[in-house]
């Protein structure tokens, strides 16, 4: 790829800080209205085709192929990211009140828990040109790192551009679309993308290793988005040294973390993570304000996994013993810890409550291959009684990688298991987990799937073919989507012959509809 089409410090920390990038493919105009004009036919005599948008216009796959968006997501994603199987056309009617919900929301994801790092990314692209009259999806900067809606304390943003402009997006960014109050039809095609490995270097033209922070945030989290940007460089965030920080100046913001003013407190933790170990005497304090406002919880977390044993002992403490949301919040935290963390991990990955061997398997998945000790425990993990604990450990294997040549037997296995149950009638629960993500009927499959993508290539060939080739007859979409990428990606004589005979009676025509059956 030509270097030159890959993003700078400067994009990347706009990404990092603010979770989008406004870019544009200059393609021929002709090339845009030829495949909007075939939208139009489609929509309005056929119905959304949904996920299948893509076989039933191909032409669209040419807007993704460009220099422009290879450079951006290889950026964000790394060399080997792929376009997921989930993709839509969104059509936003001219004169409609409620266009896509009428509602501020984050989209339906697809690992058993939301990633701060940049696992995940989407686009919106727009095939004509798009002005506010139009009726953009409007995006809220800076807000792809909270659970919870801020409100009017974002900034709304509707991007505008002539055809061919593209939104990239943290996968989390909240957004929505906006009101098309001119009289033209308005479309925007949404198509997701995956990493699927842990950084080692940095992917796009990097220059400095410093960050530096762009204006206009709603909120500032040096600590989170210096994790992300040391991750990305495939290095591990380190801290000032303990000499750098006087007692009077510990003590000044010992106060300031019980400022009745929200963003004092939020400021004084981001300041302690600056200073690591150093500051480790006031853990405790910090820990006590994993319960506060997100925006506080956030700086906190991330500012106890960058103070060394203390922190980290803190945290562990609050996986182990806070509520949900403070387990969680801690869980964010401990990934930028890296290895410091595992044994505290490995130990809470025996709890007796299942939400919290969960978050621990969440966690060593984040860590990615340094946590490779970790294998025998989450292996073993996948027999566990609780289906988020099952999930979060296949899904933590894939990013670990199999250096211990134990991950893709377990996850082949793990694949198989979950085709066997997929007959079986599954009993009502109120279980918030298994009743979420109901896009994705079969979880482990579609996260077992998912990690022989990442990982299958390092394994036995001929038993990640004979599991996937099962896969391939799922009765989940997303299992049997990607089943067909990881045969695709492991590229063997075995996987190609099963591909051929699969594709045979699964091709799609997109010259045939109900207006053109033969």
């Amino acid at each position: 790829m030509d270097s030159s089409f890959l993003l700078t410090d400067e994009q990347m920390m706009q990404f990092i800080t603010k979770g989008y990038l406004v870019l544009q493919n200059d393609l021929d105009p002709q090339q845009h209205k030829k495949v909007m004009d075939t939208i139009y036919r489609v929509l309005h005599e056929e119905g959304n085709p949904g996920n299948n948008i893509l076989p039933r216009v191909p032409e669209i796959m040419e807007f993704f192929d460009t220099p422009v968006v290879k450079g951006a997501l290889t950026s964000v994603l790394g060399t080997d990211y792929y376009m997921h199987p989930h993709r839509h056309c969104h059509y936003n009617k001219p004169g409609s009140q409620m266009p896509g919900g009428g509602q501020w929301h984050k989209d339906g994801y697809w690992s058993s828990m939301r990633s701060h790092r940049p696992w995940w990314a989407m686009i919106f692209y727009y095939t004509q040109d798009i002005t506010e009259d139009l009726g953009p999806t409007a995006i809220m900067p800076g807000t792809q790192y909270y659970e919870k809606f801020i409100g009017d304390r974002g900034e709304t943003l509707l991007p505008t551009g002539k055809a061919g402009t593209m939104v990239l997006v943290h996968f989390d960014l909240w957004h929505k679309a906006s009101l098309n109050v001119s009289s033209l039809d308005r479309y925007m095609l949404k198509f997701q993308f995956v990493r699927l490995r842990a950084p080692e270097n940095p992917t796009w033209n990097h220059r400095r290793k410093e960050m530096i922070v762009p204006p206009g945030t709603p909120a500032i989290h040096l600590n989170l988005w210096r994790d992300v940007w040391d991750w990305l460089r495939g290095e591990h965030t380190t801290c000032m040294a303990a000499a750098a920080v006087d007692d009077f100046t510990l003590q000044k913001v010992s106060q300031d973390l019980k400022s009745e003013d929200e963003s004092v407190r939020a400021q004084a933790a981001d300041r302690l993570g600056l200073w690591g170990d150093a500051s480790a005497s006031l853990a405790p304090a910090l820990g006590q304000l994993l319960d506060d406002t997100e925006t506080t919880a956030l700086n906190a977390a991330y500012a106890l996994g960058h103070m060394g044993p203390k922190g980290i002992d803190e945290l562990i403490k609050h996986v182990t013993e806070g509520t949900t949301q403070v387990a969680e919040r801690a869980a964010y935290g401990l990934q930028g810890a890296s290895a410091g963390a595992i044994p505290g991990l490995l130990q809470v990955l025996e709890h007796k409550d299942e939400k919290r061997r969960a978050l621990a398997a969440f966690v060593l998945g984040m860590i990615g291959p340094q946590a490779i000790d970790a294998v025998p425990l989450l292996n073993a993990s996948i027999q566990d009684e609780s289906e988020w604990v099952r999930r979060n450990a296949v899904e933590a294997l894939g990013m670990i990688g199999n250096a211990s040549g134990e991950v893709v037997p377990a996850l082949a296995q793990a694949l198989k298991a979950s085709l066997l149950i997929e007959t079986e009638e599954r009993e009502q629960t109120s279980d918030m987990y298994v009743n979420k993500q109901k896009y994705i009927s079969n979880k482990i499959g579609y996260t077992a799937a998912l990690s022989l993508l990442r990982t299958g290539k390092d394994g036995d060939a001929g038993l990640v073919v004979r599991s996937l080739e099962k896969a391939l007859h799922s009765k989940d979409r997303y299992v049997r989507a990607y089943a067909s990428e990881a045969l695709t990606h492991l590229r063997t004589v075995e996987a190609l012959d099963v591909l051929i005979r699969y594709y045979r009676t699964s091709r799609w025509c997109p010259d045939t509809s109900k207006a053109s059956t033969f």
